[in-house]
């Protein structure tokens, strides 16, 4: 990312505002900018969603589901006895914005990437994989998620999530017919009919994540640019709709006292939980309308963010 300065007046400026629970924005510490969603913008992926908050970061995600073979290659008997019935999930965070430059979005596509590839392979990542097997030990579904940042303007990684969630609701995934052809052999084809084609078992338990800055004794959510220039240290906690913890991860060279950490953990399970009850009533609105519209014979168009309202 290109080298952006602060100066010390603007740091002070922002410190004091935090002291006193008012941003520069006139938002509270704890006020995320507010979140606009909108999924199936692109036809030829599988899912999809494009997620903004307020005039800021805005990160579109794409879903396609292809059949792979299992992977158990190089693991232990028992693991890979339950690779071999499992499905799995692959990611790719590729930066656009001109924000970021060099090196740099290649250090953070990594660390996108990776983040959102442990906290989606496991049962913590609230997907079915075994769900995504189609023929135990030689086929499953594979799931690539891939992730293009817009614009950016703070807090990418809570956007990212959100919007991954989401794609992952508006995700189809063909129905396979499987054909027992005796002696052990099997095989399958897929339906073409999109009537039978269904979500992804156990998208509603995907986490999202809720990134906490501490900046001086205190913490905020949904960071600007210049607040993130500010932050002593983050924390990222990924919560699901239950509230679960489905994992943590430290950034930043600060360090966070034990009695604070506790208190972040706690205002991110909270708020994530919130969170994810507003965004899945924007999914079922969204989904509402767009039946409505179906029942009354009228278009169904996708308009984007910028569409006048």
């Amino acid at each position: 990312m290109a080298p952006v300065l602060i100066s010390a007046l603007e740091a002070d400026y922002i410190l004091k505002g935090i002291d006193d629970n008012l941003r520069a924005d006139g938002r509270g510490r704890l006020d995320y900018r507010e979140v606009i969603l909108e999924t199936g913008l692109i036809t030829q992926a599988h899912g999809s969603a494009r997620c903004r908050l307020g005039e800021g970061t805005d990160v579109l995600v794409g879903v396609k589901v292809d059949i792979g073979t299992v992977d158990i290659d190089g693991t232990e008997e028992e693991v890979a006895t339950v690779k071999a019935k499992r499905g799995r999930v692959s990611r790719s965070s590729p930066i656009a914005s001109q924000q970021f430059a060099g090196r740099g979005a290649d250090d953070i596509n990594n660390e996108l990437t990776q983040m959102m590839s442990r906290v989606l392979n496991g049962p913590q990542g609230g997907l079915n994989l075994e769900k995504l097997c189609i023929i135990p030990g030689k086929a499953c579904w594979i799931v690539y998620i891939d992730a293009l940042v817009l614009d950016y303007a703070g807090n990418i990684v809570d956007t990212m999530f959100m919007t991954t969630r989401a794609a992952l609701y508006n995700t189809q995934v063909p129905k396979a017919i499987i054909h027992d052809l005796g002696d052990g052999e099997v095989e399958f084809d897929l339906s073409e009919d999109v009537e039978e084609w269904e979500r992804i078992e156990g998208w509603e338990h995907v986490p999202i994540s809720v990134t906490l800055n501490k900046i001086g004794s205190r913490h905020i959510v949904d960071a600007t640019p210049l607040e993130e220039l500010t932050t002593e240290a983050k924390l990222h906690v990924m919560v699901n709709r239950n509230g679960k913890i489905c994992g943590m991860q430290k950034s930043g060279s600060g360090s966070i006292e034990h009695s604070l950490l506790s208190e972040m953990v706690q205002t991110g399970r909270s708020l994530g939980q919130n969170l994810i009850v507003s965004l899945d009533k924007m999914l079922l609105q969204e989904e509402y309308d767009i039946n409505e519209k179906r029942i009354r014979n009228k278009p169904v168009e996708k308009l984007g963010f910028f569409a006048a309202t």
